[in-house]
């Protein structure tokens, strides 16, 4: 059974799908714990079809009538992508008058230090369509200049004639005073029925003028299209009688129904990444791995994560739309700040799909522009002719050459290796294996990148954790990166190639709601800090609408020394919030600075309290999932050799097996094969199973 108390209601077969840049992937988990999975190719017309489709084929492979579900969970790029293509909704933004140009002026900095002539990319609410308001609250919410009504309701008109389809409104201080924001947002949806508005102080009630206007615009800009998209998908459910309820992945891990995401759709920019990790965290807990380093590559990008201590770590300091989306409290100014909780995920454009191109200097170039699921790499035969990652893996013996996803898609090996000879091999002179081994090398490069984001960026050292890796791609990548950052054990779970929805299946209802209140730590009265978290927790259960005591809260604090222009969020102690508790806080964000940046200072110096935080998580017991029974790929029974090109050991005959011949280690190289999936164990690396049948590949001491 679950390591949660029971204290929900135990569902009945649950379904799980996450939307990839190539495929699609659908997991099923039975009332037993049994665990069916599905990989159908991607549909980016209408991704809604192939959740459809994979919803379909695993119903109907398993003999499972569609209102035998119980619950629905999905995880897509659709809010992502909006910002990523600027396709988002015409929005507006309503601010107080002077601060038009927030979202121009941003925080002042330039990410590419280098380049003088780089451009910052366009906000994403045109200028035009920003709209001051005579109004003025202060810092401490004592109301300075009235809301200027009928100004508002002129600027309504405007916004009518304009086509605006969001609203987003955000005013001076509103965090310590909302009254001027809410009686706007009454003024404007009654004059504006039908578009979308949203307050910031129902986003982000937080200090910090641009990244509360930045979220709140965000949340407006994707509303339209994520609410367009959901409820599609929710009708065309319910067309083929799955009516069970339907729960999003937020970007912080935990999971929300389809009406709290159509008001706050922000909290779903980073989903698809969030399910994976998740995912890493149940496998790592039950095997006993601890510090974990995530490694998702898809189809489109390589993700990185950091688990530690059993628990992923989380953030808000996060940018999306630069090129890389990632947290990071020094790179700043080349996306769009979301100030919201994310789980610590670094992005690079590096996956299977991701193209090669000879560059302006004629070095090898990879990504970020991607095959994706069509046209696709060129071994898939549906029209591409750019070769890829995928292709360069085929080339060197390392995909099955005659099909992958479980004989779904056939490879044309001979189209891959004509690809990388006639465009990288020939004109850079170089025997083609090179060429594909040297791509290799220089994704999993791009890919250590990510890594070293969320760690040796963070204080953590890489060589302490394990490389837990998943996706279509992470066994291919997964042992020459851990061997680059000094990392001895590689861990692959069972269907890791469909593990972001296997991740879904064991997240759990969540919630988190923040108020900003900026104090001296010393001069915090215990009393005040515990009414206003009792309030913030009467916000959290409200928006959940479950029993008490079936939620589990957790209060976190951010804290920053005096002087300091960002926090870290830390947790508060548990028991009685009295004055040792706060001492106690004041160590434990202390030991936190002092890991992030390897100092701290001494109890002389103050330190504030800048926000107060409380994460709802819905108490729920779940069968515990049962390994995928081994299946799928060529050698999933019996033991066949192919060729594969390991650099410097040049072309060897490689034992090619299913996980099961695993049950006694086996010593590289050795190619394993799965349904939804390929590892490749180079020489030198040891590879067995662990009690839960993860793939376990340890480097051997020479």
């Amino acid at each position: 059974m679950s390591e949660l108390s029971a204290k929900s209601e135990v569902p009945a077969f649950r379904i799980a799908a996450d939307i990839g840049g190539t495929f699609t992937d659908v997991a099923l988990l039975a009332p037993n714990g049994t665990l069916s999975t599905a990989k159908v190719p991607s549909t980016p017309d209408d991704y809604a079809r192939g959740v459809l489709d994979g919803c379909r084929e695993i119903l109907s492979r398993d003999g499972i009538s569609p209102g035998s579900l119980a619950e629905v969970l999905h995880a897509s790029t659709v809010a992502t992508n909006a910002i990523l293509e600027g396709k988002g909704a015409r929005t507006a933004l309503v601010t107080t008058e002077g601060f038009r140009d927030v979202l121009e002026m941003r925080r002042i900095r330039v990410p590419r230090l280098y380049e003088p002539l780089y451009r910052k990319p366009a906000p994403l609410v045109a200028r035009r369509f920003r709209y001051e308001v005579r109004e003025r609250i202060g810092p401490r919410g004592e109301v300075l200049v009235a809301l200027d009504e009928a100004g508002l309701e002129r600027i309504a008109e405007a916004i009518a004639e304009a086509g605006i389809e969001a609203v987003a409104i955000c005013f001076l201080h509103s965090y310590a005073n909302p009254a001027h924001e809410r009686r706007a947002g009454q003024i404007l949806r009654q004059k504006l029925p039908g578009r979308f508005v949203t307050l910031s102080v129902d986003v982000l009630p937080e200090i910090r003028e641009y990244e509360r206007t930045s979220t709140t615009v965000i949340n407006a800009y994707v509303a339209p299209p994520v609410g367009s998209y959901l409820r599609s998908l929710r009708k065309r459910l319910d067309g083929v009688g799955i009516s069970a309820p339907l729960f999003m992945m937020q970007s912080s891990g935990g999971i929300l129904d389809l009406e709290s995401v159509l008001q706050r759709p922000a909290q779903v920019v980073e989903s698809g990444p969030a399910a994976g990790v998740i995912g890493a965290g149940y496998v790592g807990r039950l095997a006993g791995y601890a510090n974990i380093i995530a490694l998702d590559v898809g189809g489109t990008t390589a993700k990185a994560s950091v688990i530690e201590n059993g628990r992923h770590l989380t953030t808000d300091e996060y940018e999306v739309g630069g090129g890389i989306s990632l947290s990071s409290r020094l790179v700043k100014g080349g996306g769009y700040a979301l100030r919201l909780p994310v789980i610590d995920v670094c992005e690079v454009g590096t996956g299977g799909g991701s193209i090669i191109r000879l560059n302006a200097a004629g070095n090898i170039s990879i990504g970020p522009q991607s095959a994706g699921a069509t046209p696709g790499p060129v071994c898939y035969g549906r029209g591409g002719n750019l070769p890829t990652v995928t292709d360069a893996n085929v080339v060197l013996g390392y995909l099955n050459p005659e099909a992958i996803a479980d004989g779904v898609v056939p490879i044309h090996a001979a189209a891959a290796r004509d690809a990388l000879q006639r465009q990288l091999a020939d004109p850079l002179c170089r025997p083609v294996e090179d060429i594909a081994y040297g791509v290799v090398g220089i994704a999993n490069a791009l890919m250590a990148r990510a890594v070293r984001s969320v760690t040796t960026s963070r204080g953590r050292d890489p060589r302490k954790f394990i490389l837990f890796a998943f996706g279509g791609g992470g066994g291919l990548h997964a042992v020459d990166l851990a061997a680059s950052l000094g990392i001895g054990c590689v861990v692959v779970p069972p269907a890791a190639g469909v593990f972001s929805a296997f991740g879904l299946l064991f997240s759990d209802i969540e919630f988190t709601q923040s108020q900003g209140m900026l104090i001296p730590l010393d001069a915090a009265q215990p009393a005040r800090v515990a009414a206003a978290f009792e309030t913030i927790e009467q916000e959290v259960l409200h928006r959940l609408a479950r029993p008490p005591d079936s939620i589990r809260l957790r209060r976190r604090v951010d804290l920053r020394y005096a002087g300091q222009a960002f926090e870290l969020t830390v947790d508060l102690p548990e028991g009685l919030l009295d004055a040792d508790a706060l001492d106690r806080l004041s160590d434990a964000f202390d030991a936190e600075h002092y890991r992030t940046y390897g100092h701290s200072l001494p109890r002389s110096h103050g330190r504030e309290i800048v926000a107060l935080r409380v994460v709802g998580t819905v108490i729920a017991e779940r069968p515990e999932a049962k390994a995928v029974a081994d299946g799928g790929g060529t050698a999933a029974n019996n033991t066949a050799t192919r060729r594969a090109y390991f650099g410097e050991h040049g072309w060897l005959e490689t034992p090619v097996v299913g996980r099961g011949r695993l049950a006694r280690p086996v010593l590289g190289p050795l190619i394993v094969e799965e349904a939804d999936s390929t590892t490749i164990v180079p020489p030198g690396w040891l590879a067995s199973l662990d009690a839960r049948r993860n793939i376990v590949i340890e480097h051997q001491a020479e």
